[in-house]
């Protein structure tokens, strides 16, 4: 006799898996209060850094 195959949806979490939000574009961004002036510009700047991936980004003022 041949071997029971279980038919079964998988489970949202399992469809999706490896599909990180931070892949997707949505990064969960913290302002970084280390830096506030970027000497070689001389500017004032935002530094945003992800909680989840640790990217950062630069915005200045």
């Amino acid at each position: 006799m041949g071997d029971v195959v279980a038919f079964k949806r998988p489970k949202a979490s399992e469809k999706h898996k490896g599909k990180t939000l931070c892949r997707s574009g949505f990064h969960r961004w913290k302002i970084v209060t280390e830096r506030k002036f970027d000497v070689k510009q001389g500017r004032l700047v935002t530094v945003s850094r992800c909680e989840r991936c640790g990217i950062e980004k630069v915005e200045r003022l």
